[in-house]
């Protein structure tokens, strides 16, 4: 089986007939929604090209019988609180039975939180954390209306998965809500609307989906969820790899195109198994200067060193595969612990390199001290605590100063040495 029919089937297994993904499947969606309602609300993404899309899916609909469309924009990058707070003004006007999301990871985070303030009421601060939106559910005896998900852009895995991240512009820190009852009831992926998408988006979004699988395989070690981590990651990250520099190089190369719509839908799967930590807690508070892949990027390969000594079997798993696309030198059998984590550290340095990527924070524009301060601030936050809970060596907010300072001087710096591990 090649990597390419292993990753349809990982993805098939998981989501079944509530997962439309491929080439061309954006003309399926209309029966799919009359089949619900004839009452709907479309928060899409502006971005060029995009007004053909919207005609598109707004024909698509109608043919169907879905004779009441209201259209909303959607957010900017990063979801924005005051345009989350302006899509669920629309949405609760609109009286929508049902929501549509088309875009990318921000305009989906936002359609997630919309439908939450709309159907719960409150402001967006109350759900940030875990299990809230149910908890207000129950409390309250409502259900959130069903939302399908249309993703646009091989990255975040917005549309597979129970996260919504809000940024807070007034302090520049983005919060998420974690919650199973946001979870798309139906997703879907035509790869052909994301053939066309901007290089850096491409190189963002694949990092964000080695990111995702990254940050949970290694978290899972030892623990229930680990062997589906495995199969994820050995496909995932090895189309990754191998795809990403070819389209680079090629943007119309459609093979890697959809290897890269694959890979990320993996990464959307692997935080569904388990959670993100460290590195993407960090990049909650550099908002202001880089991408969200691009952020979680910079950051893996200073907190793989730290977590090295807790995380053996799965880190040789992932070194194997980067020796294997030619970016690990060594042989990591014969490597153990910190000095594991230090040469795969080298090896994904070297990756970043390959692709144009920063590998230290001071060489990213804007970058001051205030950005590792606020980092250790926001590790504090009870809001964040499953990032830190989440982490293969857990820590308490009384030792992020201790640890994680550390680490955040190392990636500023671009000095792996400086990073402290925890005694055994």
């Amino acid at each position: 089986m090649s990597d390419f029919d292993t990753a349809r089937k990982l993805l098939a297994d998981w989501k079944g007939s509530s997962y439309l993904q491929g080439n061309g499947v954006l003309d399926k969606i209309g029966p799919v929604v009359a089949g619900i309602t004839k009452k709907a609300a479309l928060i899409y993404t502006e971005y060029p090209g995009v007004d053909a899309y919207v005609e598109r899916i707004k024909k698509n609909l109608a043919g169907s019988g879905v004779t009441d469309l209201a259209v909303i924009v959607g957010a900017a990058a990063n979801a924005p609180k005051e345009d989350l707070q302006r899509i669920a003004d629309e949405l609760k006007a609109s009286n929508a039975e049902m929501v549509i999301s088309f875009g990318g990871g921000s305009t989906i985070d936002a359609a997630k939180a919309a439908e939450v303030l709309r159907t719960l009421g409150g402001t967006v601060d109350q759900y940030f954390g875990t299990g809230l939106v149910t908890e207000a559910l129950s409390k309250q005896g409502k259900k959130l209306h069903p939302h399908m998900a249309i993703q646009t852009a091989a990255s975040t895995g917005a549309h597979l998965t129970k996260y919504s991240n809000i940024t807070d512009y007034s302090t520049n820190q983005k919060k998420l809500i974690v919650d199973p009852a946001i979870v798309p009831a139906y997703a879907v992926f035509d790869y052909e609307v994301s053939y066309s998408a901007p290089i850096s988006l491409t190189s963002d979004g694949a990092l964000d989906g080695i990111a995702h699988i990254l940050e949970v395989i290694f978290g899972l070690a030892g623990k229930d969820g680990y062997a589906k981590m495995e199969e994820i990651a050995k496909v995932g990250i090895k189309l990754i790899l191998e795809y990403l520099p070819k389209a680079l190089d090629n943007p119309k190369d459609a093979a890697a195109r959809e290897a890269l719509c694959l890979a990320t839908d993996l990464g959307g799967y692997a935080i569904m198994v388990g959670g993100t930590n460290g590195p993407h807690l960090t990049s909650f508070s550099l908002v202001d200067i880089l991408t969200h892949g691009r952020a979680c990027a910079l950051m893996n390969p200073y907190y793989t060193v730290f977590f090295s000594p807790a995380i053996e079997k799965p880190l040789k798993l992932i070194a194997g595969i980067y020796k294997d696309a030619g970016y690990f030198s060594g042989d990591p059998a014969s490597l153990s612990g910190r000095k594991l984590g230090d040469a795969f550290a080298e090896g994904m340095f070297a990756f970043a390199k390959k692709i144009g990527f920063p590998t230290t924070l001071s060489e990213v524009k804007g970058f001051t001290q205030k950005h590792i301060d606020q980092a250790l601030s926001a590790a504090k936050d009870p809001q964040l605590k499953m990032k830190l809970e989440n982490m293969p060596v857990p820590l308490t907010a009384e030792k992020v100063d201790e640890y994680m300072g550390p680490i955040l001087t190392a990636a500023r710096d671009g000095n792996i040495a400086l990073i402290k591990n925890i005694p055994a």
